[in-house]
């Protein structure tokens, strides 16, 4: 399989001089196209900004990303802007969903921030919900969801479109041990069958028994 994602080296480094914090040290890894990848380690050890240095979020202090063949570190914020929109998607801990819109709606606003609008828009959200299993709560805002209910959502929002690439960050944290269990292998199954690549960084060990590849960081630094 060819790679998704292939970084070399990434540092970052937060603050100068003897209060500097590197937070990433030197990290070369690549991600195979339509991979569960994991990336676990204790809090403080760099996931997140890892993960954020790798979807082009966060800018490395030196270091590069090739991201589907395009070197995103040396774009510009409007270019790498426009290069996320349609080859990434994203699942949160704290879900983010649109507290004024329905389930669908929220599926809908990620289609029409890719050009998808309008019946055909309405018709893929509902298929995302329909593999998400959420096709019932299509109407409901997120205030009448569940915790697993909300994850559903954000993983169908996530999915929108079919985006090259998926990153999670923490998407267990804020559900009980079955609820959490249960979004991931739902995200790892609609991934597998959208041909996604998925990167999940998380402390919890449920999620890496669902991954394709684990991946240990300590420190800012993979291990081995």
């Amino acid at each position: 399989m060819s790679a998704a994602i292939s970084a070399r080296t990434l540092e970052k480094v937060y603050g100068e001089g003897a209060t500097a914090v590197r937070a990433v040290k030197g990290v070369s890894l690549d991600v195979a196209a339509g991979e569960i990848l994991v990336l676990m380690g204790p809090s403080g050890s760099g996931k997140t900004t890892l993960l954020s240095m790798l979807s082009g979020i966060l800018s490395p202090t030196s270091g590069t990303v090739r991201v589907l063949d395009t070197d995103i570190t040396n774009l510009d914020r409007r270019a790498l802007a426009e290069f996320r929109r349609p080859n990434f998607g994203f699942v949160f801990q704290g879900f983010n969903l649109f507290g004024a819109l329905t389930a669908r709606e929220n599926v809908e606003i990620a289609l029409d921030l890719k050009g998808v609008k309008g019946r055909a828009a309405r018709d893929q959200a509902d298929r995302l919900l329909d593999l998400a299993k959420i096709r019932h709560g299509a109407k409901r805002k997120p205030a009448d969801l569940s915790g697993g209910e909300k994850q559903r959502v954000s993983i169908a929002r996530a999915l929108a479109g079919k985006p090259a690439l998926v990153m999670a960050d923490e998407p267990t944290a804020s559900l009980d041990w079955e609820n959490g269990e249960a979004a991931v292998r739902l995200l790892r199954d609609m991934a597998k069958a959208e041909g996604t690549t998925v990167l999940i960084v998380t402390h919890d060990q449920r999620v890496a028994d669902l991954a394709d590849r684990v991946l240990q960081l300590h420190d800012g630094m993979i291990d081995g």
